[in-house]
């Protein structure tokens, strides 16, 4: 692996800048998956309606933020509206 060896001082600060938003990116794919994982594992109706407008808003920010593509953003809440509608159904 090469050191960080930056050219001048613009350079160190996009570095330090890109380290913050790196982290950040990582916890918020990490919080995605758990929201995802949860709201897979979600066993009645009421539970999901209280976690999808929570679950759409996170998936927005990030695809706004280029976090996730839009697509992909609109499959996952997709798939969580087909679950909680089954979870309707079978009530």
């Amino acid at each position: 692996m090469v050191p960080n060896t930056q050219v001048n001082k613009s350079a160190e600060k996009r570095v330090r800048q890109d380290r913050r938003k790196r982290e950040q990116n990582r916890l918020v794919r990490g919080y995605i998956r758990d929201m995802m994982r949860q709201a897979r594992s979600t066993e009645d109706e009421q539970s999901a309606k209280e976690a999808i407008p929570h679950a759409y808003s996170i998936l927005d920010k990030a695809a706004k933020k280029g976090l996730i593509p839009k697509k992909t953003c609109a499959r996952y809440k997709a798939r969580i509206a087909l679950r909680a509608n089954r979870l309707k159904v079978a009530e």
